[in-house]
């Protein structure tokens, strides 16, 4: 240890009183009166006091709300040094339940007092309050936050001090992507404070919404290989544009880290939802137009040579799938292969690839519109998300997943036919039919790998419904089915 003078400096505690409100979290600002430095932070009494005892007792002095010492929870510390050179280390606590509305209870230290929306905090906050709250948010346990001496005392985006020390564990270290994506993300869109970690859980492709220090939010996303991220951000600079609002943008893509920033799309999937009938109808109708809207997106242009179902690749699912083939499903796909051959090659669009109802977002009464999406209900939008499976095809690849939906529901397919613009052509049914087939081995020889009985299911359910209801051999237009 070196002979000079010790390391000495203030130690602060740090109020963050949250209650939870219909439009998000909010939390209780208030401003000293005066000229004080660090305002809304209190301090110890002396070396009998520890920091959770002063908290409680500024509480109750200075906004006079009574807390539970047993309420109280370690949010973040913040180890600060100001414009001026001085450092001192502030102890920031969370607490969700008290007694007491909160007031100005002492007039000569405070001033103003109001809550404040988490995640768009007022202009003027000192920074190194704004520091904790933002270390806070993005689920930090410890922060450093040394201010430069030309650095203001108020907050300023453009000189940011802030940085989060990464946990051994917990949700910052959980639902945080690497320090390369982070890094990435922020280089595009600033410094974000709140990760929330979103991925599918069948998927080995990583999504998290990110919320900006300064508002705002995004979706970042990692893919699994090279293809996923070449394909969506393929589809992103070119269909997906022609969708508008109903489709995310693309903000930035890193090939290396196999990563992309998108904007985010409002509404929430469609996977599970329960609706009255005539909104089905009117969303398989947007739904619809949408497709119609990708398809349309380019001139269609024949099909290249050899794009047709490919044997092997048919080989392949069916031996990992076999074991949990129902008697006669193998013969089934096999020739539905066969005949495929004989058939008239569909031209090809761009496509979305994973259209299916996960993928879609639906929201009502929302003020973003698109007249294009047809006019069966101003107040609904739908939109697309995913776009990593997207390539150019038949259209009918859209309808494969899409079709589950409408199982039993006729309503809903016509619904979708007239949103589209046109009924299928033979040729796109019986294309439509091999497709399904296909996916449905495909979908069972990836259950049976992962551990997936679902997806078993759907896959032995749907080839069943294909031999119930298929059972002529194709022409070469399909017009025979």
């Amino acid at each position: 240890m070196s002979a000079g003078q010790r390391h000495t400096e203030p130690v602060d505690v740090h109020l963050i009183l949250r209650r939870e409100t219909a439009d998000g979290p909010e939390v209780l600002l208030s401003r000293r009166a005066g000229q004080v430095y660090a305002a809304g932070s209190g301090h110890l009494d002396g070396p009998h006091e520890d920091v959770v005892a002063a908290l409680v007792r500024e509480a109750r002095e200075e906004t006079g709300v009574v807390i539970d010492p047993a309420d109280v929870r370690a949010a973040v510390t913040v180890h600060h040094r100001s414009p001026g050179g001085a450092s001192r280390t502030g102890y920031f606590f969370e607490v969700r339940q008290w007694q007491g509305e909160p007031r100005i209870a002492e007039p000569k230290v405070c001033d103003a007092m109001d809550w404040a929306p988490l995640d768009a905090l007022p202009a003027g906050m000192v920074a190194y309050c704004r520091a904790g709250l933002d270390a806070y948010t993005a689920g930090a346990s410890l922060a450093v936050h040394f201010q430069l001496p030309s650095d203001p005392i108020v907050f300023d985006p453009g000189t940011d001090r802030l940085r989060l020390v990464p946990n051994v564990a917990g949700r910052a270290a959980a639902d945080r992507p690497n320090a390369a994506v982070v890094e990435f993300a922020e280089r595009a869109v600033g410094r974000i404070t709140e990760w929330t970690d979103t991925s599918w859980a069948r998927e080995n492709s990583r999504v998290w919404r990110a919320r900006g220090a300064q508002g705002g939010t995004w979706y970042v996303k990692v893919h699994q290989n090279d293809r996923f991220h070449g394909r969506e951000v393929r589809g992103l600079r070119t269909w997906a544009s022609a969708l508008g609002a109903a489709a995310p943008r693309l903000v930035a893509a890193d090939e290396t880290l196999r990563a992309v920033v998108l904007t985010a799309v409002p509404g929430l999937p469609l996977h599970g939802v329960v609706l009255a009938p005539e909104q089905e109808r009117a969303i398989f109708h947007r739904i619809g137009a949408l497709a119609r809207r990708i398809h349309q997106s380019s001139p269609a242009r024949p099909a290249p040579a050899g794009s047709g179902p490919a044997a092997a690749k048919a080989d392949r699912h069916l031996a990992a799938a076999r074991s949990h083939l129902m008697p006669g499903d193998e013969e089934f796909v096999r020739e539905l292969v066969r005949q495929a051959e004989v058939l008239k090659p569909l031209e090809w669009v761009e496509t979305h690839g994973g259209f299916q109802l996960r993928n879609i977002l639906y929201t009502t009464g929302t003020a973003v519109s698109d007249a294009a999406l047809g006019a069966v209900d101003p107040g609904l939008f739908v939109a697309v998300i995913d776009l990593e499976r997207s390539e150019p095809g038949p259209a009918v690849r859209d309808l494969v997943r899409l079709s589950d939906a409408w199982d039993g529901r006729p309503d809903l397919f016509d619904a979708f036919l007239a949103g589209y613009g046109r009924p299928l052509t033979g040729a796109e049914e019986a294309q439509l039919v091999i497709e399904m087939a296909l996916d449905s081995v495909s979908g069972i020889a990836y259950g049976v790998a992962h551990g997936d009985p679902e997806l078993v299911e759907r896959g032995r359910r749907t080839l069943a419904r294909l031999r119930a209801e298929h059972r002529a051999p194709l022409s070469s237009t399909g017009e025979a089915w």
